[in-house]
């Protein structure tokens, strides 16, 4: 029997939250003989406007041991229930895309078809009232999930996280290197290969020093310096699906209430974020340069922001895609340097989560499988493509005639895998996930309702159940989460009992 002899020399290249996040993951699973380097210059800057997550990033938290208090206090953390999105649909439009599930199943069928039946018959209240993760942001009400309240929708309220990624990535560092990765700070200026199999052995800093290693983890961002300026990965665009490729972001003071979820708010050629966290207001416009200018895009944020500005605003460029192979050779991308979705769902950082549960998975050995690669490849970019038909479906959905940007995606053809979904709920409401993709069928009916795409008819079996029986349901639904919310404080009492950080002074904006 062929004995695994795994790698044991890792470095990572870049810091921010990909790098740090990868670190602290892998010191918290690896321990010695595995020796784990990371190398970042602090004359390089991060993106750093990745504040919003999903509920996944709770089962990253957990599995690195952190207590969420301590996590919320160090990185100005808020909670998040779900997103807004305004104007989407149409101008005046708004709903929520709130976290976990909607109503109760009856009879083997999902609460929706049930739901989708009497709104139909004009009979049942709008999607949201049956979504306690809808109906408390709208109150600015939160508290954790209750085990001890079986039955009650309060157990049931799913929960992610808005924090400063740069102090997410800090927090990390600290118990990374406590854990035994070792820091080295330096810019690299060459990148050496192995001359029979082109494999990198090594990276190369200003003032020579060498850092070799058997497996390298590019953590560099959109430079992607080891995967595609070192290895040439290729890169596969979807810039005519996701037209968007700026973002101009600034931060301005807090404003209450202090609501639970990330607003998204649809402009002339793009889209406007707000993420509250307790020291601040990150804020961002998503644009297209092809349909608006910067100084237009920056006048319109800057226009709409819901505080005092604190910095000024800086603009990000990038292309919407993924690798074509995200690990090559002894080499795998995380974060930025894979790939780039917009932040528009909030999948970001879930995306370095993800490849570091992958890549755990797939942990290499000395010779590195070129069929267990393969594989890691084609998972990974299974789930880059339905979050991206996820995230297409946005723009594709909507009635908007107002701006050559709007009619350009509400008339585009769209992959056919994401009109599949689309032409399914058209047809009766119904929907399916593919495999383990990573939105549930509730997170596709909250979008396809919420921005008017109407279901012709719905499931038959819905219409078994007298009508009384289905209201009576729907009633119960509606009557139990109003009174839930009731019982709920609101995020910033909860905040302040549990999770308080210190106060931050920011510097005096020049004028």
């Amino acid at each position: 029997m062929k004995v695994a002899q795994p790698v044991r020399q890792i470095v990572i290249v870049g810091g921010g939250t990909a790098g740090w996040m990868t670190a602290a993951a892998l010191s918290k699973v690896l321990h010695a003989p595995f020796n784990i380097r990371l190398v970042e210059s602090d004359e390089i800057g991060t993106v750093g406007v990745g504040e919003a997550t999903i509920p996944a990033i709770k089962t990253f938290n957990e599995m690195l041991g952190l207590d969420e208090d301590d996590f919320l206090r160090a990185t100005q953390g808020t909670f998040k229930l779900g997103i807004e999105f305004v104007n989407w649909g149409a101008l005046g439009d708004r709903y929520i895309h709130g976290f976990g599930g909607i109503g109760k199943p009856l009879d083997g069928l999902a609460f929706h078809h049930f739901w989708q039946r009497r709104y139909q018959e004009g009979a049942a209240a709008d999607l949201g009232a049956y979504s306690i993760n809808t109906m408390a942001p709208n109150a600015g009400k939160f508290m954790r999930a209750r085990a001890d309240m079986v039955n009650s929708p309060l157990a049931e309220i799913s929960n992610a996280f808005h924090f400063d990624a740069s102090l997410y990535a800090r927090y990390l560092r600290s118990r990374a290197e406590k854990a035994g990765v070792q820091r080295i700070e330096g810019r690299i200026v060459r990148v050496s290969q192995r001359a029979d199999d082109g494999f990198i052995d090594a990276v190369e800093l200003e003032g020579g020093q060498r850092v070799e290693g058997e497996f390298f983890i590019d953590c560099s961002g959109i430079r992607a310096l080891l995967i595609e300026q070192t290895l040439k990965a290729g890169y596969e665009d979807w810039t005519h699906w996701l037209l968007c490729d700026r973002a101009v972001a600034v931060p301005c003071t807090s404003t209450s209430p202090l609501l639970p979820i990330t607003r998204s708010t649809a402009h002339t050629a793009g889209w406007q974020w707000r993420i509250p966290l307790q020291h601040r207001t990150g804020n961002g416009h998503v644009f297209s340069s092809h349909f608006m200018s910067e100084d237009e895009a920056t006048s319109i944020l800057m226009s709409h922001l819901d505080g005092e500005p604190l910095a000024e605003p800086r603009t990000i460029r990038f292309q919407t895609g993924r690798r074509r192979v995200f690990w090559k050779r002894n080499c795998v991308a995380v974060g930025l340097s894979s790939g780039f979705l917009e932040p528009l769902e909030s999948t970001s950082i879930h995306l370095i989560q993800s490849a570091i549960l992958r890549i755990l998975s797939f942990f290499p050995h000395v010779g590195f499988d070129a069929t267990e690669i393969a594989e890691y490849n084609r998972q990974s970019a299974i789930e880059y493509e339905q979050i991206r038909d996820f995230i297409i479906l946005h723009y594709k959905a909507t009635e908007r005639t107002d701006s050559a940007f709007w009619n350009h995606c509400r008339t585009m053809e769209v992959p056919e895998s994401l009109q599949r979904k689309i032409d399914l709920y058209r047809a009766g409401g119904r929907i399916y996930r593919d495999n383990n993709e990573l939105f549930a069928e509730a997170s596709w009916l909250q979008v396809m309702h919420g921005q008017r795409i109407a279901a012709k008819t719905y499931h038959p079996l819905a219409g078994v159940r007298p009508a009384a029986e289905i209201d009576a349901l729907l009633n119960d639904v509606q009557r139990v989460i109003a009174k839930c919310v009731d019982f709920m404080p609101t995020q910033a009492d909860f905040i302040a009992q549990h999770c308080a950080a210190d106060p931050v002074q920011f510097p005096a904006r020049r004028t």
